[in-house]
């Protein structure tokens, strides 16, 4: 009998049984009996010697960084590397590219360098629900949240992604913009993107539009060149638009920098909006109107919620605040 039978028996993942077994917190009373129970039942006896080789050999806590140029998530590794070296611990940081599935980098890695814990910069929930029960250690995924997905060790924290969004639109209404494209991600469920469209969708909804996808909307990856790309290949077919919502500022960058090349004025002819508020959206020449979601914060929370599982608390699910912040490309 190993492991894997236990879970069976059990009916828990393998990697709470494995908590249960190394001894670790992160682990129901309720879980933690019914696995003892079950381990007594059958008789199993860990390999001492094997748990404390496991021990011994764990290395620092792996942050992995979705996308090699996203200027959110470098601004988010300052404040949590160095909350995490207020408590002596160090970060070894992975970048992954765009399409890598960050799950199964994940497993990987714990299987060849053991970290004492994990934090996700960015990550799909649908890979998370797929495969993350491999994973032993107590992970962190920062800017998306994990709360529907019911992992043991597994918490997170971000903003309401969907109500920013939808203030952001808003915001472009009120200044009385009745024709508003969208650029950026894609509709995949429970992405970012998908929480950000839906937030546009609401806000255009409320104000007795709907979004046509077909004609004001237009995916891409969250790089300056494909922001640039997207919001020409927008203004090809909707010539008419007034204002456009970028769902990240590194499209807002690409997309103002299009905009110029067609001879078009931001906001003089266009206004723009962005969403994240990275360092360099008030160096832009305007300045981009943005969605502000604190980095400093999310670092910080999400540095000492990885502490606190550490240290036997539960898992938690938390949302920072958010905050409209208006410059100079909205008229």
């Amino acid at each position: 009998m190993d492991i894997r039978d236990i879970a069976t028996a059990s009916g828990y993942g393998v990697g709470t049984v494995s908590r249960v077994i190394n001894n670790q917190p992160n682990v129901s009373d309720r879980a933690r009996k019914r696995i003892l129970a079950v381990m007594a039942e059958c008789g199993y006896e860990p390999n001492s010697n094997a748990r404390y080789l496991k021990m011994r050999s764990q290395t620092p806590i792996a942050a992995f960084v979705m996308g090699v140029g996203n200027r959110l998530f470098d601004d988010i590794l300052g404040p949590l590397q160095a909350t995490l070296a207020a408590a002596e611990e160090e970060v070894a940081v992975t970048y992954l590219d765009d399409d890598s599935r960050e799950v199964r980098a994940a497993i990987d890695y714990q299987q060849s360098r053991r970290p004492k814990g994990m934090v996700f910069l960015g990550g799909e929930p649908r890979y998370f629900a797929e495969s993350f029960h491999e994973i032993e250690v107590p992970c962190v995924l920062v800017t998306n949240s994990a709360a529907g997905l019911g992992f043991d060790n597994l918490s997170s924290v971000t903003i309401d992604n969907e109500a920013a969004a939808a203030r952001a639109v808003g915001h472009l209404w009120e200044r009385g913009h009745r024709r508003i494209g969208v650029i950026g991600g894609n509709r995949a469920e429970n992405s970012i993107s998908s929480q950000r469209l839906r937030g546009a969708e609401r806000a255009l909804r409320e104000r007795g539009v709907e979004l046509d996808y077909e004609r004001d909307y237009e995916p891409c990856a969250f790089l300056e060149q494909a922001g640039y790309d997207a919001a020409g290949r927008l203004l090809e077919r909707t010539s008419d638009l007034t204002a456009v919502f970028a769902l990240g500022d590194v499209i807002a960058f690409g997309a103002l920098r299009a905009f110029v090349d067609r001879g078009l004025s931001v906001p003089g002819n266009v206004s723009l909006v962005g969403f994240d508020d990275t360092s360099f959206s008030q160096f832009s020449v305007p300045r981009i109107t943005t969605v502000r979601q604190s980095a400093e914060l999310l670092g910080r929370r999400a540095a000492q919620i990885l502490l606190d599982m550490a240290d036997g608390g539960n898992a938690t699910h938390e949302l920072v605040p958010f905050e409209l912040v208006e410059r100079e490309s909205v008229a």
